[in-house]
């Protein structure tokens, strides 16, 4: 399969990217060299291949889920700016 660059300004225009004329030659170039890498994966026979979840065989390994105490409030505002008796103050980001 090979990628145009006419596809890849389609992509960027429905990804609402403004891309220079040199950037869409280098993602067309870049990704017809993924797609030639994906052609010759699907032309592997998988049909004896068990899918996998994740590439691991040892799967996810999760902390257990226990509670601990946390940090007195005054040490935590300790190191702040500012601060009410309460709340860390922050600038405003919205006006």
């Amino acid at each position: 399969m090979r990628i145009t660059e006419e596809q890849v300004r389609h992509v960027a225009l429905l990804s609402r990217l403004q891309l220079t004329d040199a950037e869409v030659a280098e993602y067309t170039r870049q990704l017809g060299a993924i797609l030639g890498h994906i052609e010759k994966l699907n032309a592997l026979d998988t049909s004896k291949v068990e899918p996998m979840l994740t590439a691991s065989a040892s799967g996810n390994v999760f902390r257990p889920d226990v509670e601990h105490k946390g940090l007195p409030r005054a040490d935590a505002f300790a190191s702040a700016p500012s601060h009410d008796d309460e709340y860390f103050r922050v600038p405003a980001v919205i006006e």
